[in-house]
């Protein structure tokens, strides 16, 4: 079994498309106007309209309501990934802060409230753990 994607269900597809292009740096695939995945080597981030959800079954998801779930990216450098996406980030939750599992990592909110990790390992012991994942 291989781990395909997350997707986030929206109201405003367009909005979150142009936000994670900026964050993620690819470009969005749009094989539907209401459907996108954002590509990366590591994984892919579907991002589907709430129109898209009776698709699953009527309120099997409801868009901008995830208090639960933290989409984690892994980056180089936190603190530069930090100055980058200063100007269009509304919502911080964590400056760039080393935790205590190791991993440098910063918070923040996506436009529909989503929590997004951005982090990296910097401890000996998170370095070797994160060794041989993409």
């Amino acid at each position: 079994m291989n781990f395909a994607s997350v997707r986030i269900i929206t109201d405003d597809v367009d909005r979150l498309v142009k936000f994670y292009e900026k964050v993620l740096g690819v470009p969005a695939e749009r094989p539907a106007p209401v459907f996108a995945e954002l590509v990366v080597p590591s994984c892919t981030l579907a991002i589907g309209h709430s129109q898209t959800v009776q698709l699953f079954g009527a309120g099997s998801a409801v868009a901008a309501d995830n208090h639960t779930v933290i989409i984690e990216f892994r980056v180089h450098d936190v603190d530069a990934e930090y100055e980058r996406l200063k100007p269009f980030v509304d919502e911080w939750v964590k400056e760039p802060t080393t935790m205590p599992w190791g991993n440098r990592a910063m918070l923040f909110r996506d436009p529909d409230g989503n929590l997004v990790n951005l982090f990296a390992p910097v401890t000996e012991e998170a370095i070797k753990r994160f060794s041989g994942r993409q």
